[in-house]
């Protein structure tokens, strides 16, 4: 087996090991275990809420859930006692002891489904929510990667790319072939160069005629649609970045950049400096100490990675976990199991 064939079956082992995970903290739910892994509460990320398109090559299915869903998962979280609070709020509730845990709801990246099809569900049960703005997707002038990688592939038996070293060819006859080159690919884009690969991908698609910033104007909310969305009380918008590029791949300056410049896009749109900063991808490898720093000494309150887990009193305000709401799995039940926080117990790293 090839290594992109392995990275897919490791994927699906993967992906069956987190559900017998789901199903073992669900049951200890259900029978009141671990009541206190919970902790003081939990800060969810989602990113598209749209109704759910069939596609038989669909690498980011992980990255939507239904409206449905997320009305499910809001009457969830309210049996389970949770009460929903703003992002703002999150330090003032870390330092008061004795309530009842509380929920948080943020979205990333800006979609345009949040206001078509995330907004009504969130009003309709009063849930306040924070949608993170990437400016260059604001703007038209950046792209979102794994979309245009997931449209191209869709429609090309093979694919050439530039890895470094000169145009090859990758196969994409298959859904195994395609999955696995969208994993080579999305390694390279993630390994080093951000900027110069994604670009890479940008020439490789536009020579089978798509348009990786026509992509990017079809899922993404522009001001005006942002400023659409923020006409409603419950919604707040947070930075992320000009060019969703991973933070601790850049060096200080950039890095500075990103933070100052996403900051200042929001505050044009809303008339004041954002609270909150999401960092791109969220996960150890995008982030470091120093950008933790970096967002406090620009005056964010909260900065929140995707790092699983619950919230303690004891939380790094810059680097808060959150809990993914998952495509893969859209069921109460798991919507349970992962509020409970036992599998951040049970599976910590």
């Amino acid at each position: 087996m090839n290594e992109g064939l392995a990275r897919v079956f490791r994927n699906h082992v993967r992906r069956a090991a987190v559900t017998g995970g789901l199903e073992a903290a669900h049951l200890l739910a259900r029978a009141r275990l671990m009541g206190a892994a919970r902790g003081r509460g939990a800060i969810f990320t989602l990113h598209h809420v749209r109704p759910k398109i069939p596609r038989a090559f669909d690498p980011n299915a992980h990255l939507e859930i239904t409206p449905q869903f997320l009305e499910e998962a809001i009457l969830t979280l309210k049996r389970n006692g949770y009460r929903f609070v703003p992002l703002q709020d999150v330090p003032a509730c870390l330092a008061s002891a004795g309530q009842r845990p509380f929920a948080c709801f943020t979205l990333d990246d800006g979609y345009r489904n949040n206001l078509d099809h995330g907004l009504p569900v969130f009003e309709r049960h009063g849930v306040p929510f924070t949608v993170f703005v990437t400016a260059g997707y604001v703007d038209r002038t950046h792209t979102l990667w794994w979309e245009t990688l997931a449209d191209a592939l869709s429609a090309v038996r093979s694919l050439r790319f530039d890895f470094g070293t000169g145009e090859e060819t990758i196969r994409a006859a298959s859904l195994w072939e395609k999955q696995a080159a969208f994993d080579r690919i999305a390694a390279r884009i993630h390994g080093g160069d951000e900027a110069g690969a994604v670009a890479a991908l940008n020439r490789a698609a536009a020579g089978h005629g798509i348009d990786a910033l026509a992509i990017t104007e079809r899922l993404t909310l522009d001001e005006a649609g942002l400023r659409a969305l923020t006409a409603s009380p419950l919604a707040s918008l947070g930075a992320h970045t000009i060019s969703h590029r991973a933070l601790a791949r850049l060096g200080d300056d950039e890095a500075r950049r990103e933070l100052q410049a996403s900051a200042a896009r929001v505050e044009a749109i809303t008339g004041r400096f954002p609270s909150s900063f999401a960092y791109p991808y969220g996960d150890r490898s995008a982030f470091s100490a120093r950008d933790h720093r970096l967002a406090a000494d620009l005056g964010f309150a909260v900065a929140v990675t995707t790092e699983p887990g619950m919230l303690s009193a004891s939380a790094n305000l810059h680097a808060l976990p959150r809990i993914s709401l998952n495509g893969h799995f859209q069921s109460a039940r798991y919507v349970t199991a992962l509020a409970s926080g036992i599998p951040f117990r049970l599976f910590a790293r």
